[in-house]
């Protein structure tokens, strides 16, 4: 699967969810989505969007939320998933995309690259649910499911490698997210 595929069908099965997106998806999320409640998450402290998720999750439980992020920045915060697990937000969904690399650094390979079983340490952190997809057809298929699961759900998406870049950060979603939010109170 290529991870260009994964985010349109997400952004074709998204309704109200907040989207945190980081690192390589942040990069390409904007060509799938301008919702109000995106947050791109950039510059973004390499494997802190799990937990910014968690913090949103928890502080607003009316909303769905929806992060995406990449397998070197899980292998940076493997201890959130134990996190999450015990705070089981049931409104949160984590999107891993493992392309074996750090793409936005320039394509150094992961420790494991392509090898590491992150929905098996979800599942042993005590997330009641868990999935690993490398078929775009599944993942497409199991999205509707997941976007309304009563979570926390975890998502590992086994993608191609392709290095990519971040540019300067999209400062204006950024405050367009936190004054939708400050206005929904």
């Amino acid at each position: 699967m290529r991870t260009d595929e994964c985010l349109a069908a997400l952004a074709e099965h998204r309704t109200a969810e907040v989207v945190i997106a980081s690192m390589t998806s942040a990069v390409r999320w904007p060509a799938y989505s301008d919702h109000p409640r995106d947050l791109i998450y950039v510059p973004s402290t390499m494997g802190g969007a799990p937990s910014l998720g968690l913090g949103l999750a928890l502080a607003r439980p009316d909303l769905r939320v929806v992060v995406l992020n990449g397998d070197g920045s899980m292998l940076m915060s493997l201890g959130s998933l134990v996190t999450i697990g015990e705070q089981a937000p049931p409104n949160l969904v984590l999107v891993v995309f493992d392309n074996g690399m750090y793409a936005v650094t320039g394509g150094q390979p992961t420790p494991g690259a392509g090898q590491v079983d992150f929905a098996s340490m979800a599942l042993a952190a005590r997330w009641p649910i868990t999935h690993r997809f490398s078929q775009l057809g599944e993942w497409a298929e199991a999205l509707p499911g997941l976007l309304r699961a009563e979570g926390p759900a975890f998502v590992q998406l086994t993608v191609e490698p392709e290095p990519t870049s971040i540019t300067a950060p999209p400062v204006p979603m950024s405050e367009r997210l936190t004054k939708l939010l400050a206005a929904l109170d």
